[in-house]
């Protein structure tokens, strides 16, 4: 009898709309619908009375023009950020927590449609997400209940998808651009892609950038329209109502704009009711300074390729629901001379992230058959993820995928694939300590640097500045500069490790600093001191995620409540 190969899947928590699927019996990525049958769900969340009853999606929507203030949205774009809190009836909620419900939603659903428990994820985030944003993704996973079990850029899962579908048998490499633009980010990111490997060149983006901006420019003109109608000039944002309506109408327009010449938008304010017609060209106009924003941060991202050695590239894909916008593909066009392919908009990241799931699952089950065969004919050392496949035994790696195979009754050409496809990654950010130049000023170090590959181990060489120095602090800072030394304003602090030093030391006594950054951008800090080897070893973790009694209080809390 057939083995059911343990299902792992993509989950795109996305700033806008969520979605979620797996790899089917015939090594497909599907998305499976919500409740409502629908496949992506509004990343909208609203705490009805009580705070045991939790609405997410098109409903929780629908009644934020009732009650705004019940109602949490754009939570993406506060991912990391200790300052954001939202308060609903004396209880503190912190980003982690409002994204757990929205996991939950979206695994519920997917439970009851395909009458199976899910436990074991793959959840995608922008490019650009430092430290503290992947490690409040992963945390909010786990407040969901949930086994995660890697966090992946959103990119690298686009292309992932785009590479089984795109003439999956080609052994040719190409250089793709993926330009994702979503709901409230923008990622840029260079990637070669073949049958062999999907390899990440180098990445940039903007956190604050994604289609939230485009209907924020229209809400700003429909204001506008109001005070030249009314000829008030009252600030009728901060009518929570009025605002949420404006909010609502603003996407409604941007969404018929990409389809018609003009759109129709009516809505009230106190006793006065104000009608503006919008036309795409208007449109177009006022966000014109968004659109050239994008192709602005794509040319940035090509010089940074330029000083890789990568002058050129083969296709531009678009991604993310915001690409509907014609003006993109327009603008992409005309300033690259490369017509761009729309790719799975509103799906592909999530498919993207169910394949690399599948495949490290298939992996996984290779190398356990592998190392139990070693095992039995005392070939020594077992092989494991991460090591030198060159090393292995091939033809007991081909044994091992062969079992696999049947197994699970899978094509032995697709998990050979499997096995065999790279993904290679960079550090969406750099990371250095705070060290004093020649200029004895204190500044950051950088240790590793944006675009470098990962998972990657650098060691650098530090000096004691003081006679008898009893301890050294080492702050630990994450930033976007590419060069060997910045200003300190210009870091994020992420952390900190204090190591007590021999007495008796000369000034300039070495210290030996490691950084070590995995796949999933978790950095691990080591510093030595050479004399006596004395040694701190850190894992950053910032005090911005939740973390603690506060982490465990938000999972009794996720247990309690009830999502639909």
């Amino acid at each position: 009898m057939t083995e059911q190969l343990k299902k792992v899947f993509g989950i795109d928590l996305g700033t806008t709309y969520s979605c979620i699927s797996y790899v089917d019996e015939n090594n497909k990525a599907v998305i499976v619908s919500n409740a409502e049958g629908e496949r992506i769900t509004p990343s909208v969340v609203y705490f009805e009375e009580g705070g045991n009853n939790i609405i997410v999606g098109e409903a929780a929507k629908e009644i934020s023009k009732m009650y705004p203030e019940e109602v949490v949205s754009f939570v993406k774009r506060s991912m990391g950020d200790e300052n954001f809190v939202f308060f609903h009836e004396d209880t503190e909620y912190r980003p982690e927590e409002i994204s757990a419900r929205i996991l939950r939603k979206l695994v519920n659903d997917a439970q009851e449609n395909l009458g199976e428990t899910i436990e074991d994820v793959v959840i995608t985030c922008p490019a650009y997400f430092g430290i503290n944003e992947r490690e409040a993704t992963k945390r909010a996973g786990e407040i969901a209940g949930l086994n995660v079990i890697q966090i992946i850029n959103e990119p690298t899962a686009a292309a992932i998808a785009y590479g089984f579908t795109d003439n999956p048998d080609d052994q040719e490499e190409k250089t793709i651009l993926v330009y994702d633009l979503g709901g409230g980010t923008f990622d840029i990111t260079m990637i070669k892609v073949s049958s062999e490997k999907i390899e990440v060149v180098v990445t940039g983006g903007d956190h604050n950038l994604g289609g939230k901006d485009w209907d924020d420019t229209i809400i700003n003109y429909l204001v506008e329209q109001y005070h030249e109608q009314t000829g008030k000039d009252d600030d009728i944002l901060l009518d929570p109502e009025t605002f949420q309506e404006l909010q609502l109408a603003a996407e409604k327009a941007k969404k018929t704009l990409t389809q018609r010449t003009k759109t129709g938008i009516a809505f009230t304010h106190g006793t006065d009711r104000v009608k503006v017609e919008l036309t795409k060209e208007k449109f177009e106009e006022l966000t014109a300074h968004l659109t050239e924003r994008t192709v602005s941060l794509t040319n940035l991202m090509l010089d940074e390729a330029k000083k890789k050695g990568v002058e050129g590239f083969d296709e531009i894909i678009l991604v993310g629901g915001s690409t509907r916008m014609p003006q993109i593909s327009e603008a992409i066009t005309k300033e690259f001379s490369k017509l761009p392919v729309t790719f799975d908009p509103d799906e592909a990241v999530s498919k993207g992230a169910a394949l690399f799931g599948h495949q490290s699952i298939i992996k996984d089950e290779i190398i356990k058959i592998y190392n139990s065969m070693a095992t039995e004919n005392e070939e020594g050392p077992t092989f494991s993820l991460g090591s030198d496949t060159s090393t292995a035994d091939k033809e007991m790696l081909g044994e091992a995928a062969n079992e696999v195979a049947t197994k699970f009754n899978f094509s032995l050409g697709g998990v050979k694939s499997a096995l065999n496809k790279t993904i290679i990654n960079v550090s969406s950010k750099s990371f250095g300590i705070v060290a004093y130049n020649e200029d004895d000023e204190q500044v950051v170090f950088n240790i590793i640097y944006k675009n470098d590959q990962v998972p990657t181990e650098v060691t650098e060489t530090f000096t004691t500045r003081e006679d008898n120095q009893e301890n050294v602090e080492i702050t630990i800072k994450e930033n976007e500069v590419s060069e060997q030394q910045l200003a300190i304003e210009d870091a994020t602090e992420i952390g900190m490790a204090l190591l007590d030093m021999p007495p008796g030391l000369p000034r300039g006594s070495e210290l030996d600093v490691t950084f070590k950054l995995n796949e999933e951008g978790r950095l691990e800090v080591t510093a030595v001191e050479s004399t006596e080897s004395r040694q701190v070893s850190t894992t950053v973790e910032t005090k911005s995620v939740i973390s603690g009694e506060e982490l465990e209080a938000a999972k009794e809390r996720s247990k309690a409540v009830k999502v639909s």
